[in-house]
C-alpha cells in the first residue's frame, strides 16, 4: 500500500515537472496545500471565499438554488490558461493564443449533457485576470450582490439551452468539465484534454405563491389616464403575473397596457411602483427622432436631409474626407451612415464601448473614418456615436440647448415632470439612452405616436414626422420582415397564428414601448435584464402569450 502511494506521487510529480519543462510562460505553481490536494477539480461554494480563508470543509456537496443565491466555483488547475493553449498550437505566441482560445465549459444534469460553451477570449481569470499566470481562479455562477460577471451570463445561457427545463423542481446532479480550446483562421475549434471537473446536487423548489403576487393590481387614482373598461381575458394576466412572480419571467418590473387610448392595466414587479424611473437604455434614443422632428417643425433645422457639414467643418477632425460631409441627418436616424461604426461589431473602430471613455462624444464619433464597404444610407448598421451626433445637432440648433427644449416642447404638454436625463461629458443630455422615466410617462410618449402626434388636441409632432418614423424606412439585415424608421425597430409579432405588426423602442434589459398598427393598443414592458440573453425574448413572450391573447377575441 504505502509503495503504491509512493509510486503515485513520483508520477504526479513528473507529470508537473514534464509541464513545466513543455510550458511557454512561468506561471504561480501549485499555490497551496488545498490546491495540491485537488488538482482537476471544480469545487463549489456558498459565496466568495478568498482562497487563503478556503477549506475543505467549505466544498459544497449540496445546495439549494434560489432566485438570489451565491452559488460560486473555484477551480483548481495544473497550470495556467496560457501554457494549455500552448499544447494545443505550440507554435503561437502567449498573445496569439489568448486572442484566439481561451476554456470550454461543458453543463450536465443528471448525467445528461445539456450545453457547452466555448467562452470568448476576453474573458479573465484570477488576481488581474492574469491567464498566464494563475492556476486557480473563482467566478460566481449566481450573485445576490450585483456582480457583474461573464460566468453569471454562460449559466443563463445553460439554463436558456436546456437547463431551465431539465433543472425542476426535485434534486439534480450538476456536472461541469473544463477543457481548452483554441480557433483557428477558419474558425474550426481544437479542443484539449480535460483540466478540471466537480459536481453538486442542486435542490431546486418551487417557491410559494401569495394570491396577492398573482392577483391583477388595481390601478390608483390619480394615474392621469381615464381608466379602460374593456373586458380582456383575467386569466391570461394572472398567468403572467405568476410567471414573474415565480421568476420564469426574470427581472420584469413593469408592464402597462393602454387600450383604446385608456389605461387597462398597470403593473409592478420586484420593488418597482407607479413613482420608480426605469432606465430603459436605449429605448431613450428614440427621444432624439422626436426632437428632431420637433425642432424641423419649428424651423430650427431646416429637414432631415441635411448633411453634417452644415453643422460641423469637418475637416476640423481626424480621417476627413468627402464622402463624411455628405452624412445626412437621415443616415443617422436610420442608422445606415458610413462611419466606421458598429456596435454589433467588438473590434470596430466606433463601438459604442470605444466611445463612453473619451473625454467628447461628439469628437470620437466625427474622428471616426469612413467604413470603405459602407454607403451613405445604403445598410443598417446600429451605432449608438451617431445618436450623440443628433442630439449635438439639435443641442446647437435649439434655443436655450436639448434639455430645456424637449421639457417645453414635449414633456410639459404631455405633463410628464418626473424624469431624468444621463449626460454626455459635455453636459449635453444623452440622446444614446437611458433618459429615466415612470411606466405611465413611457405610456403617454408611445401614445403620442399612436395618436399620430397629437395630445390634449394640441399638435406635438408632426404628424408628416410621425408617418416618416413609423415606416420601413430600411431593411435589418439577418431579421426576416424586420425594419427600421427613424429611431423605431419594427417587426410583427405571430400570437394564436395571426400576425401583428408593431413599432417600438427597445432598450437593453428587455425594455420595449410597444406600438401596434392595426389594434388600438401600446405596451410598456420594463426590465432590469440588462445584458441578459433572455431579456427581449421574454419581452416579445409578454406580448405573444399574455397580452395579445389576454385582448383579442376570436
Amino acid at each position: 500500500m504505502i509503495k503504491r502511494i509512493f509510486l503515485a506521487s513520483i508520477l504526479f510529480l513528473t507529470s508537473i515537472i514534464s509541464a513545466q519543462n513543455n510550458d511557454l510562460v512561468k506561471t504561480d505553481g501549485i499555490v497551496n496545500e488545498l490546491h495540491k490536494n485537488n488538482i482537476g477539480k471544480i469545487t463549489f461554494m456558498n459565496g466568495n471565499i478568498p482562497l487563503d480563508q478556503y477549506k475543505e470543509s467549505d466544498f459544497l456537496k449540496s445546495f439549494e438554488l434560489q432566485r438570489k443565491s451565491d452559488l460560486n466555483i473555484r477551480v483548481f488547475m495544473n497550470n495556467s490558461v496560457t501554457n494549455y493553449l500552448h499544447q494545443l498550437n505550440p507554435d503561437l505566441t502567449a498573445e496569439k493564443l489568448l486572442q484566439t482560445g481561451n476554456l470550454q465549459f461543458s453543463f450536465y444534469v443528471d448525467n445528461k449533457f445539456i450545453y457547452k460553451e466555448n467562452i470568448n477570449y476576453g474573458c479573465n481569470f484570477g488576481s488581474g485576470g492574469n491567464k498566464n499566470t494563475s492556476t486557480t481562479f473563482r467566478v460566481p455562477l449566481t450573485s445576490s450582490k450585483g456582480e457583474d460577471w461573464w460566468a453569471m451570463y454562460m449559466w443563463d445561457r445553460f439554463k436558456l439551452n436546456g437547463g431551465e427545463n431539465a433543472l425542476i423542481e426535485g434534486t439534480h446532479k450538476l456536472k461541469i468539465e473544463i477543457r481548452p480550446y483554441l480557433k483557428n483562421d477558419k474558425d474550426d475549434v481544437k479542443t484539449g484534454d480535460l483540466i478540471a471537473k466537480g459536481e453538486i446536487q442542486l435542490i431546486i423548489k418551487t417557491p410559494k405563491l401569495t394570491a396577492k403576487q398573482i392577483e391583477i393590481q388595481p390601478i390608483l387614482p390619480n394615474s392621469d389616464w381615464e381608466i379602460s373598461t374593456f373586458s380582456f381575458d383575467k386569466k391570461k394576466i394572472e398567468k403572467l403575473n405568476t410567471d414573474i412572480a415565480n421568476y420564469s419571467l426574470k427581472e420584469i418590473t413593469s408592464v402597462v397596457v393602454v387600450y383604446d387610448k385608456k389605461l387597462l392595466l398597470e403593473e409592478y414587479f420586484n420593488d418597482a411602483d407607479r413613482n420608480t424611473l426605469h432606465d430603459t437604455r436605449s429605448a431613450g434614443k428614440s427621444f432624439a427622432s422626436t426632437l428632431m422632428g420637433i425642432a424641423i417643425k419649428d424651423g430650427h433645422i431646416k429637414n432631415e436631409n441635411e448633411p453634417l457639414n452644415k453643422f460641423y467643418n469637418l475637416k476640423e477632425f481626424e480621417n476627413y474626407e468627402a464622402k463624411k460631409d455628405s452624412v445626412k441627418i437621415k443616415d443617422l436616424l436610420t442608422m445606415s451612415s458610413a462611419f466606421d461604426g458598429s456596435d454589433q461589431d467588438g473590434d470596430s473602430p466606433g463601438n459604442e464601448e470605444n466611445m463612453y471613455p473619451t473625454e467628447n462624444w461628439v469628437k470620437f464619433t466625427l474622428d471616426l473614418g469612413m467604413d470603405k464597404s459602407k454607403t451613405n444610407g445604403g445598410k443598417w448598421d446600429y451605432f449608438t456615436a451617431g445618436t450623440i451626433l443628433l442630439g449635438d445637432i439639435i443641442n446647437k440648433s435649439v434655443p436655450d440647448g436639448l434639455e430645456k427644449y424637449a421639457d417645453n416642447k414635449l414633456f410639459k404638454p404631455l405633463n410628464i415632470t418626473n424624469y431624468q436625463w444621463q449626460y454626455t461629458p459635455q453636459k449635453v443630455a444623452n440622446t444614446a439612452g437611458s433618459l429615466q422615466m415612470t411606466s405611465l410617462d413611457y405610456a403617454k410618449y408611445a401614445q403620442l405616436y399612436k395618436n399620430n402626434g397629437v395630445w390634449n388636441d394640441k399638435q406635438i409632432i408632426p404628424t408628416e414626422w410621425v408617418r416618416k418614423t413609423l415606416t420601413h424606412q430600411i431593411q435589418i439585415p439577418e431579421r426576416e420582415n424586420q425594419f427600421y424608421g427613424y429611431l423605431f425597430w419594427n417587426r410583427t409579432f405571430t400570437s394564436e397564428e395571426k400576425n401583428y405588426e408593431a413599432y417600438y423602442c427597445a432598450g437593453n434589459g428587455g425594455n420595449e414601448f410597444i406600438i401596434f398598427n392595426d389594434l388600438p393598443l401600446v405596451v410598456i414592458i420594463t426590465s432590469k435584464a440588462y445584458n441578459k440573453p433572455y431579456g427581449h425574448s421574454q419581452a416579445d413572450k409578454i406580448i405573444v402569450d399574455y397580452i395579445l391573447p389576454s385582448i383579442i377575441k376570436e
